[in-house]
């Protein structure tokens, strides 16, 4: 056989960076995750004003976020391993629309809990889709261009989760929560329609059906690691001790001796910006210098930020603030990270479902340390906050030292 006949190898599937596949893919999925995190975290700034229109505490108005977590959270596993085999682009749209359609009726919400129960519903709609995005990045871009595809994806994250809270603080200000949240519904709704555009024809088959049973095997696997274990424990005391910051630093800037207006307080989410340096600092500080001494480190200014926001001074407030954001980025990039690294090295365990269950923890962190969080702020102010907070990030920084002594996989 000579050179010319022989058969020249099949090309990598997948779309390659600056064809017009890749560009479209790129902007639906960076609108996914707009979308999920707009939606998710649109209400944090719309706590105080929950609490003094239904009359209810704190830690009681935390629960219309709580409530989309804590399902998020415990719908995450399961959803995303048996509906990917349902086909991701179409699951992706419909979890994206039924999502859309709740936020516009939360407006609408007759009492405070019909809309801790539609924002419950929400958590399961949206449970699917960041393992799925995830999922449908790796099998429709070539690996040498991916890092740049999932970095389009987490700025997605991010713009939503700040946008959705300034969104909602904002129109709130002018016209009331239910103005807030139909503006939110009116936003998922032109990312929805802009996402099912965009995004292109599926280019890898389907995986094969997986059934829940199937599932037993690879999740003890993952359990019994301890490393995984020290992972998945920080994701859920590092995410409850952010959540509980965000979420009560609204009342104490609205109240005295600050008293500022509501249009001021919601700037203070502007800090999630530094939040996206800190993430690819701290990915590139672990590359050189190794994930552990980074994580800890992370984790450690995160715990000292919070003690700078306990003074009644302006600045101060906001330093500490921008250290927790820094800390808290910079520990949850290296930790997300290194699940799916760790996982690839365990026989028999399935990386995706040990990101799947990462999110199980941030999750239920964001719910059930977020909630808890109310009850620290109510009966304690702000230093009561800080000292809850503390106990979580100390926490955190225990196991991250743990990982320092816990040798890689065989």
């Amino acid at each position: 056989m000579t050179t010319s006949e022989r058969p020249v190898p099949a090309a990598q599937p997948g779309h390659e960076r600056g064809t017009p596949g890749f560009r479209r893919l790129g902007a639906a999925l960076w609108l996914s995750g707009m979308a999920t995190f707009v939606l998710v975290y649109s209400v944090q700034g719309l706590l105080p004003r929950l609490s003094a229109e239904f009359g209810i505490g704190s830690s009681a108005a935390s629960l219309v976020l709580s409530a989309t977590t804590g399902t998020l959270a415990l719908a995450v596993l399961p959803l995303s391993a048996v509906t990917e085999a349902w086909g991701r682009t179409r699951v992706m749209t419909w979890a994206l629309a039924a999502s859309a359609v709740l936020a516009l009726l939360a407006p609408l919400a007759p009492s405070f809990a019909a809309l801790v129960v539609i924002r419950g519903l929400q958590g399961i709609t949206l449970a699917a889709l960041p393992a799925l995005s995830m999922a449908h990045l790796t099998h429709e871009v070539v690996p040498r261009h991916l890092g740049g595809a999932v970095g389009l994806l987490i700025a997605g994250n991010t713009l939503g989760g700040l946008s959705g809270r300034l969104v909602a603080s904002w129109v709130a200000e002018l016209g009331g929560w239910r103005a807030g949240l139909a503006a939110v519904g009116a936003v998922s709704v032109g990312a929805t329609v802009a996402f099912r555009l965009l995004l292109p024809p599926p280019t890898a088959q389907a995986p094969a059906r997986t059934r829940l049973r199937d599932l037993g095997d690879p999740l003890r696997r993952h359990l019994a690691d301890p490393g995984l274990l020290c992972l998945f424990g920080m994701a859920f005391l590092l995410m409850g001790a952010f959540v509980t910051v965000y979420n009560y630093l609204g009342f104490r800037l609205l109240a005295p001796p600050f008293g500022l207006p509501g249009t001021l307080v919601g700037l203070v989410f502007l800090g999630y910006l530094a939040g996206s340096w800190a993430s690819t600092r701290a990915g590139r500080l672990g590359d050189r210098f190794g994930r552990r001494p980074v994580l800890w480190v992370a984790t450690l200014v995160a715990l000292g930020g919070v003690w700078v926001t306990v003074p009644d001074v302006l600045g101060s407030v906001l330093a500490g603030l921008l250290l927790v954001t820094v800390g808290f980025f910079g520990a949850h990039s290296v930790a997300s990270s290194w699940v799916g690294r760790r996982s690839a090295l365990l026989p028999g365990a399935v990386p995706a479902q040990a990101s799947s269950l990462y999110l199980v923890g941030y999750y239920a962190g964001s719910s059930a340390g977020g909630a808890a969080g109310g009850i620290a702020y109510d009966h304690g102010g702000w230093p009561g906050v800080a000292g809850y907070v503390s106990v979580l990030l100390a926490g955190a920084l225990a196991l991250a030292l743990v990982l320092r002594r816990v040798p890689a996989p065989a």
